[in-house]
């Protein structure tokens, strides 16, 4: 197979044509580091290493794009890399080349999660449940967790928000499984609740 033309289509993207119509979208440092030019003849192994590579090389643009819009997790970035079309060899390759060169930090990552969402007045559990779901290592939980404020007042807030009656069976049921689905546990529920009797008994 011989390289009919190299046609630069930006400043880093080259499209490989050769002789049978074929055409390999690449990058500009993958053709240099190939040291391909037109006229060039590749055989079976030179062709799979062009298609390699290109894919390697474009993956690795777009996971530095990626990472440098928000943090994340190596989970989400491989899995984003699917997602925009990239086969999961290649995906596993940038997401480890990335990793290698210390753009992700997933200690900082699962930190920066757990924050955010105890300042939004979520439990454990649910804070656990967006670890799981965005791919934050299970050996980094604990330490980030560890540093989630043991702050009653948003609770206690929540629920003086919403209960009107603390002797209203219904009305409780109703506010203690909206508390477990914000990811607090039982137990922390219940000190809440008799919390906001107490001080429903006290304003009477």
């Amino acid at each position: 197979m011989r390289i009919t033309s190299l046609k630069q289509t930006s400043p880093s993207r080259v499209t490989v044509c050769l002789d049978d119509g074929a055409e390999v979208k690449s990058t500009l440092s993958a053709v240099t580091e190939l040291r391909l030019f037109t006229g060039k003849e590749l055989d079976e192994k030179a062709l799979e290493e062009l298609g390699r590579e290109s894919r390697r090389a474009l993956g690795r643009e777009k996971a530095l794009e990626l990472v440098s819009q928000r943090q994340m997790s190596a989970k989400e970035l491989t899995r984003k890399l699917r997602d925009k079309g990239f086969d999961e060899e290649t995906a596993d390759y940038c997401t480890d080349w990335i990793s290698a060169r210390g753009f992700l930090d997933e200690e900082r990552y699962a930190a920066a999660i757990v924050r955010h969402y105890a300042a939004k007045g979520y439990g454990e559990g649910r804070v656990r449940q967006e670890l799981i779901r965005r791919g934050v290592p299970r050996e980094l939980w604990e330490d980030a967790l560890s540093a989630m404020p043991e702050d009653t007042s948003k609770l206690d807030r929540f629920i003086a928000s919403r209960l009107k009656d603390p002797g209203d069976r219904d009305e409780v049921r109703k506010l203690s499984a909206s508390l477990f689905r914000r990811g607090y546990a039982a137990e922390e529920i219940r000190s809440a609740l008799e919390r906001a009797r107490a001080a429903y008994e006290y304003e009477d």
